[in-house]
C-alpha cells in the first residue's frame, strides 16, 4: 500500500492504493506524507542505459530494463538502430526472452521499436548508413523473432507507402521518421495508416510556410507523435507549438548507453558517441540520442508550464493508449500496479513494477 496524492484515471484524490501485481483498491482518506503518486512511465523509444546498448543483444535488454526502472519507467520498448540484418537479428534474439520474462527489478519490456533500417539515407542523423528498403517478408521474419510494436520508416522511399497498411494489419504502429519526405508525403502516409511520428522535429523535413514538410504534416494532422523533451533536441518554443497542435503528443527518452553514466565515450550501435553533461553527440558534434530519463522528462514538461496531470499523461497514459495497453499508464482497479511515488521536487522515492518494489539505489 502507498499513501499520498494520487492521479487516478478519473482525476486527483488523496488517499491510498492497495495492490499486489494489480491495483486492488484506491481509497480516499487522509495523507500526510506529502508524496505524489503517478502511473509508472511508459517509454516507447529506448536504446540503452548504464553503459549497455540494446544492439549488443544477449542480456542487454535486461540491463536496460533494470536501469530505467530506477527512474520511474515501468514499461518500455527496446529500440534498434539501422544495422546489418545479422546485427538486428542478434538484438531481437536478446530482447525476445526479456519480453516474455520481465527481469527481476526491471521494467516490463513490451516489445520492440524497430527504428531502422527502413530510413532515408539523407536524414540518418546519428543512425549508421546501413539502410535498406522494407519488404513484408523481412518485417514478418523479424516480427516472428520478437514482437515489433512500433516501426519507424521513411514513407517516401521506394514502395514504403504501399507497405504501411500491410504492416498496420500486423498490429504494428508505423511511424514516420528519418525522412526527407514532403508535407504531401506525410499526408499520404497518414491516410495509408501511419500512426505517429518518431522524435518529432528531429530527423525529418522541417516546417516552412511555403514547404511545410513532415513537421507540417504532423502539426496539421497527427493525433499522436513522440518528442524528446530533454530541452536539447527541441527548443521550448517548438515544444509549445507541438503541445498545442498535437492532441496526444507524448514524451520519449531516446536514451542511449550513456544514460546514468559519467561523461565519456559510449556505443550507439556501430557508432561511437560522447556524453558531455546532458548531451550525447557524435564526434562531428551532432546530437546522437540522449541521456534523458522519464522522471527528468516529467520535470521538464512541468517547467514548460504543463500542470502535473497533463505532464503525467504525456509520459504514461498517452503512450500506453498508443500501443493499446489499456491496463498500463493509469491508476485504477484492475490495472497493473505500475506506480511511481514522487517527493515534492518530483524525484522518485519509490517505484513498483507489476507490484514489485524496485531498488532505487543500484
Amino acid at each position: 500500500m502507498v499513501n499520498g496524492r494520487i492521479l487516478t484515471s478519473t482525476g486527483w484524490v488523496t488517499g491510498s492504493i492497495q495492490f499486489s501485481d494489480r491495483i486492488q483498491q484506491i481509497t480516499e482518506g487522509p495523507a500526510d506524507s506529502g508524496l505524489t503518486i503517478l502511473p509508472g512511465f511508459v517509454d516507447l523509444h529506448v536504446h540503452g542505459a548504464s553503459g549497455t546498448d540494446i544492439m549488443e543483444g544477449g542480456d542487454a535488454g535486461a540491463v536496460v530494463a533494470r536501469s530505467h526502472a530506477r527512474y520511474g519507467t515501468t514499461s518500455l520498448l527496446g529500440t534498434t538502430l539501422t544495422a546489418k540484418e545479422t546485427d538486428i537479428r542478434r538484438a531481437l534474439a536478446g530482447l525476445a526472452g526479456v519480453i516474455v520474462h520481465r527481469p527481476q527489478g526491471g521494467a516490463r519490456m513490451l516489445g520492440v521499436h524497430l527504428e531502422g533500417p527502413f530510413l532515408n539515407h539523407r536524414r540518418l542523423g546519428a543512425q549508421p548508413p546501413d539502410v535498406i528498403p522494407a519488404t513484408e517478408a523481412l518485417v514478418r521474419s523479424l516480427h516472428a523473432m520478437a514482437p515489433i510494436r512500433v516501426l519507424t520508416m521513411a514513407p517516401e522511399v521506394d514502395h514504403h507507402l504501399d507497405m504501411i497498411p500491410k504492416l498496420a494489419a500486423l498490429g504494428i504502429r508505423v511511424q514516420i521518421g528519418h525522412s526527407a519526405g514532403t508535407y504531401e508525403d506525410g499526408v499520404a502516409a497518414l491516410q495509408a495508416g501511419v500512426a505517429g511520428f518518431t522524435h518529432l522535429f528531429n530527423g525529418m523535413t522541417g516546417f516552412n510556410h511555403y514547404e511545410p514538410g513532415m513537421v507540417g504534416a504532423a502539426l496539421a494532422h497527427a493525433e499522436y507523435a513522440e518528442v524528446i523533451p530533454d530541452l536539447q533536441h527541441v527548443s521550448k518554443g517548438a515544444l509549445h507549438a507541438a503541445l498545442r497542435a498535437i492532441p496526444r503528443l507524448y514524451g520519449v527518452t531516446d536514451a542511449t548507453a550513456a544514460t546514468g553514466m559519467p561523461d565519456g565515450e559510449y556505443a550507439l550501435g556501430t557508432q561511437r558517441v560522447y556524453k558531455c553533461g546532458d548531451c550525447v553527440r557524435l564526434a562531428t558534434g551532432s546530437l546522437a540520442g540522449s541521456v534523458l530519463t522519464m522522471d527528468q522528462a516529467l520535470r521538464n514538461f512541468v517547467s514548460l508550464g504543463l500542470d502535473l496531470a497533463d505532464a503525467s499523461h504525456r509520459l504514461s497514459l498517452y503512450p500506453a493508449d498508443y500501443l493499446g495497453e489499456s491496463r498500463r499508464g493509469r491508476l485504477e482497479p484492475g490495472a497493473w500496479a505500475d506506480i511511481v511515488v514522487l517527493d515534492e521536487s518530483l524525484h522518485p522515492v519509490a517505484v513498483f513494477v507489476e507490484g514489485e518494489a524496485i531498488d532505487l539505489t543500484n
